[in-house]
């Protein structure tokens, strides 16, 4: 398996490239890839679960005409019944396997990025205690990441970084949830309703409430012009 910060990339790929045309995921993709990433679904099976959706409506398609797929989330099913597949044939089994990691988050990157995220952060109008205390602690960790390569400490644990950029993250989106205005907050999730109403058939009660936060938090975000902290964010320039 390729490196774990890849597993945004490698599903938008995958989808794109058994749609046969290039759509770029929308806000309610993204949000639906990170529940997935969150409840620890392997990018193995996810890229399964598309293949076989893809797989089953090509196999419809040919004995009738049908709509043609514009959402991940019409793979929503698939990839569950996928992971469940793969943890069944995984039972009594270990791996000892180690992720490879690869050159596309080197040191220097990393800190950018969270410095440009922090920065961001200082300049906001909207529940500024909150993201200010962030940005201090962003810095801090840009910091420490610039630290572990002047020192020579390769073993700088990304996915340790990145766990602590998710609290960040929750602990930020909090603050933001109280300070804005009941009538943004409804407004956001009526919009994530419409999004979300072609596959409420292909998606579980709790797989909807949960892509309907993360599609929220998402939107509260860009309302605000404030940064995403995850290193699945960080530019692949």
């Amino acid at each position: 398996m390729r490196n774990y910060f890849n597993y945004f990339t490698e599903i938008e790929e995958r989808f794109q490239q058994r749609r046969g045309a290039l759509l770029l995921l929308s806000t309610l993709d993204w949000a639906l890839i990170e529940t997935w990433q969150e409840a620890g679904i392997p990018l193995g099976a996810v890229l399964r679960g598309i293949d076989a959706a893809f797989d089953k409506y090509e196999t419809r398609q040919k004995r009738g005409r049908m709509r043609r797929v514009n959402g991940l989330a019409w793979c929503a099913q698939a990839v569950m019944d996928a992971a469940e597949e793969l943890r069944e044939a995984a039972t009594g089994t270990t791996s000892t396997a180690r992720e490879e990691r690869d050159s596309g988050f080197e040191h220097e990157r990393v800190a950018a990025h969270l410095e440009t995220a922090a920065e961001a952060l200082t300049n906001s109008a909207i529940a500024p205690q909150a993201c200010a205390a962030t940005a201090a602690r962003v810095r801090e960790l840009a910091a420490e990441v610039r630290a572990s390569t002047t020192s020579g400490d390769d073993a700088h644990d990304l996915e340790a970084l990145e766990r602590t950029l998710t609290v960040l993250e929750e602990k930020l989106f909090a603050a933001l949830t109280a300070a804005a205005p009941e009538e943004l907050l409804v407004g956001l999730k009526e919009h994530a309703a419409r999004e979300l109403a072609p596959y409420r058939s292909r998606m579980g009660a709790v797989q909807l409430r949960q892509v309907e936060h993360q599609f929220v938090t998402k939107q509260l975000l860009v309302h605000y012009g404030l940064p995403r902290l995850s290193l699945f964010y960080m530019s692949q320039q």
